[in-house]
């Protein structure tokens, strides 16, 4: 039936919220865009006036969209080529949702966004709606069509799993920028003992190119193996401008509420890497240079001044 224009204003009031759970749950902008879109049509088919909760009802259609998504997106994963990353979001993007909470930051932390890779369907759905907007276990029972103890043992489980994966502590983010200025400048050296005592001893190096640009298709393990790796990945080539269009002016600055590396060609971001700093060191780089994933990122960049690069890295 055709929508009123009340009922228009009402959906895309809800569009915001809606996109950033989406975007936690299926961890790729344009997933989460075509699970709102297709809400939007399930809405347009109903009788709004009908639906006693609105926001009740688009989360439910939502969540049951991106679980049914999340299945499928399973398998494309496993023949995704090489290693599969999230899409990292800007500090400022609406996609982000809320931050108000350790909770909500630590949700979309581009570190728990991969770990939640691992978790079952339910698992993830359960923990994005209680730990990042705050549903009732009662309320997530009624979305996922489960009964309330079933949806409190989903959350528990998941937060048991994440915590499994994320064993060392954080640090503050002032401090956390502090780590990563200094890895820029150690990268930037040429020499790997610098890197070396940055990183814990377990740190691990991921790249995801999708196929569109080269990365491999194995992490990079242990601190001299990660150190060596970075040393060589900041060093100068040919072959490294003509691959990225130019030599890359390097920006640190914020994505997914964590320190950030940004390399930009020409106003368009070519890679964001994204290292997660703990109280032992930095134990992870997960890099994104899959242009696909890069997309938004390139918009948000291109409408502000940035200022001048840190440095250009080749």
């Amino acid at each position: 039936m055709a929508l009123t224009a009340k009922d228009v204003d009402r959906f895309e009031a809800a569009m915001p919220r809606l996109e950033a759970v989406a975007y936690r749950l299926l961890g790729s902008v344009s997933e989460a865009e075509d699970a709102v879109q297709e809400t939007f049509l399930r809405w347009q088919a109903t009788d709004p006036h009908r639906i006693e909760v609105p926001e009740a009802w688009l989360t439910k259609v939502l969540t049951n969209l991106c679980l049914n998504q999340l299945a499928s997106a399973r398998v494309r994963r496993e023949s995704y080529v090489g290693q599969w990353l999230p899409e990292p979001l800007l500090e400022g993007d609406p996609m982000l949702g809320p931050a108000d909470t350790a909770e909500q930051r630590e949700s979309v932390s581009f570190a728990v966004l991969t770990l939640m890779e691992r978790l079952a369907p339910r698992e993830r759905a359960a923990y994005v709606l209680r730990e990042a907007f705050g549903y009732s276990h009662r309320e997530i029972a009624g979305i996922l069509e489960v009964g309330e103890s079933a949806a409190q043992q989903l959350f528990h489980r998941a937060r048991k799993h994440l915590a499994e994966g994320r064993a060392r502590a954080e640090i503050d983010r002032a401090a956390a920028r502090r780590v990563v200025e200094e890895f820029l400048a150690a990268a930037t050296s040429g020499r790997t003992e610098p890197l070396v005592r940055l990183l814990t001893a377990d740190a691990r190096a991921i790249g995801a190119g999708g196929g569109k640009i080269p990365a491999r298709a194995k992490a990079f393990e242990g601190a001299q193996a990660v150190a060596t790796f970075l040393r060589g990945l900041f060093s100068p080539g040919p072959a490294k401008r003509a691959l990225a269009g130019g030599s890359p002016g390097v920006y640190l600055t914020t994505a997914n509420g964590g320190p950030a590396v940004v390399a930009v060609v020409d106003g368009r971001v070519v890679g964001i890497m994204c290292p997660e700093v703990t109280a032992e060191g930095i134990a992870a780089f997960r890099n994104q240079v899959n242009p696909d994933k890069l997309r938004r990122a390139s918009a948000r960049w291109a409408a502000a001044d940035h200022g001048a690069p840190l440095f250009h890295a080749f």
